[in-house]
C-alpha cells in the first residue's frame, strides 16, 4: 500500500473486529470519529487522542500537540495534557532532540496543556524523526459534540480557508524543489508560515463556535484534505453533504505552489481548517461570531439526505457531481516524487 491513512472501507471493516464491552466508553473507534470519549465519573468526560507527525520533520513537535488538541477541540473539550513519543533516527545529534523537545513544550505552553509524559529514543530504521503524540482532555456532558451529531438541513461552514498545513510541510519539506518549479522565494516564506498565521490549530475557533451557538458536529481536514474529512463527516453523521466549492476558500499561497506543482488543494493535508455542522437558522450567526473573534469563515455546503449511497457532491456552476476521493494526501504524493498527470 502507499503511504498515507488506510483507506476508509478497509480501516471499517478492520474496526467491525473489535468487540468492546466496557459501559463507561461513550465513544469508541470508528470512521470519522476524531477522538474516543470515556466516562471515568464525575461532572466532566475524559476525551482521549493518539495521532503521529510523518510528513514533517522541520517543526515537528510544535506539528504533533497541535494536530493531537485539535482532535479534542472537535469534540467540544478542552486539550489539558499531552504525552510524546519522540523517535530520532540513529545518529541524531543532541541538538535535533533539544529542538523537537523545546517545540513540544512551547507548542504545550501556548494551549496550556500540561506535558505529563512519554518516550524517547533513537530507533533503527529511520531516516526523519517521528512524533507520536496522545492527547488528554475534558468536556462537559452537555458540551460533547458528537462527530455523528449533524442533521439534514444543517449548515456546514469552514473556518479559514485550505490547506495550511500542506502548504506549510510542502515550503519546509521541498523549497528548494518548488522554486525549481517556478513558485518564487516571498510566495514559499509566506507558506512557510502557515503554521503559525493563520495557523494549524483549531482549539479557538472550537471554543468560539461552541459557546456561539449549538454545534450538531465538528471535523478537522488532515490528511487527505478537506474532500477525505468531508466523506468521513458523511460516513460518520449517515448523511450525504452538498458543497458549494466556489465558496471554499483556497488561499492564495495553497493556490500558487498546487498549480506550480500539479497538486490538488482539496486533496492537501489541511490541518487549520474547521469543518461545522450547524442548524440551518445558526449558520450566519456562527460566521458572525467567528469573523467578530478576527477567524475567517464562510458557508460552504449542507447536509442532506443520503440518495443512492451518493456522500459527498460537489456543487458548482450549475454542475453538480461527486466529489473527487484521494487514496493519499497529496503531500505524501509530491514528497515521494509522482506528479501524475490528472
Amino acid at each position: 500500500m502507499d503511504a498515507g491513512k488506510l483507506p476508509n472501507e478497509m480501516l471499517a471493516r478492520l474496526l467491525a473486529t473489535v468487540r468492546g464491552g466496557d459501559p463507561r466508553v461513550v465513544l469508541g473507534p470508528g470512521v470519522g470519529r476524531d477522538a474516543a470519549v470515556i466516562d471515568a465519573g464525575g461532572e466532566r468526560l475524559l476525551v482521549a487522542k493518539s495521532d503521529p507527525v510523518t510528513f514533517a520533520s522541520d517543526h515537528i513537535g510544535w506539528y504533533a500537540v497541535h494536530v493531537n488538541a485539535n482532535d479534542v477541540a472537535c469534540m467540544g473539550g478542552r486539550p489539558a495534557w499531552f504525552l510524546a513519543t519522540i523517535l530520532l533516527p540513529e545518529g541524531a545529534s543532541e541538538e535535533l532532540a533539544a529542538d523537537v523537545f523545546e517545540q513540544v513544550r512551547t507548542a504545550c505552553e501556548s494551549l496550556r496543556v500540561e506535558l505529563v509524559g512519554g518516550h524517547t529514543e533513537i530507533t533503527l530504521g529511520l531516516d526523519r524523526p517521528i512524533v507520536v503524540g496522545a492527547m488528554l482532555g475534558e468536556v462537559e456532558r452537555e458540551g460533547l459534540v458528537q462527530p455523528s451529531g449533524a442533521e439534514a438541513g444543517d449548515a456546514l461552514v469552514l473556518t479559514k480557508g485550505i490547506a495550511i498545513e500542506g502548504t506549510a510541510v510542502l515550503a519546509r519539506e521541498a523549497k528548494e524543489r518548488l522554486a525549481g518549479l517556478g513558485v518564487d522565494a516571498a510566495t514559499l516564506e509566506r507558506a512557510a508560515r502557515y503554521i503559525f498565521e493563520p495557523g494549524i490549530s483549531v482549539v479557538r475557533e472550537a471554543e468560539v463556535a461552541c459557546s456561539s451557538v449549538r454545534v450538531h458536529a465538528m471535523h478537522d481536514p488532515t490528511e487527505g484534505g478537506l474532500t477525505t474529512a468531508l466523506y468521513e463527516m458523511a460516513e460518520a453523521s449517515g448523511l450525504a453533504v452538498v458543497v458549494d466549492g466556489g465558496a471554499i476558500a483556497v488561499l492564495p499561497e495553497t493556490r500558487a505552489i498546487c498549480e506550480a506543482a500539479s497538486l490538488a488543494p482539496l486533496g492537501l493535508l489541511a490541518s487549520g481548517a474547521l469543518l461545522l455542522a450547524v442548524a440551518e437558522e445558526d449558520g450566519e450567526p456562527l460566521v458572525s461570531a467567528l469573523r467578530a473573534a478576527g477567524i475567517e469563515a464562510d458557508r460552504v455546503g449542507r447536509m442532506e439526505e443520503r440518495r443512492d449511497d451518493v456522500m459527498v457532491i460537489m456543487d458548482g456552476l450549475g454542475q453538480a457531481r461527486p466529489a473527487p476521493r484521494f487514496s493519499r494526501d497529496e503531500v505524501a504524493r509530491f514528497l515521494e516524487g509522482r506528479i501524475l498527470e490528472r
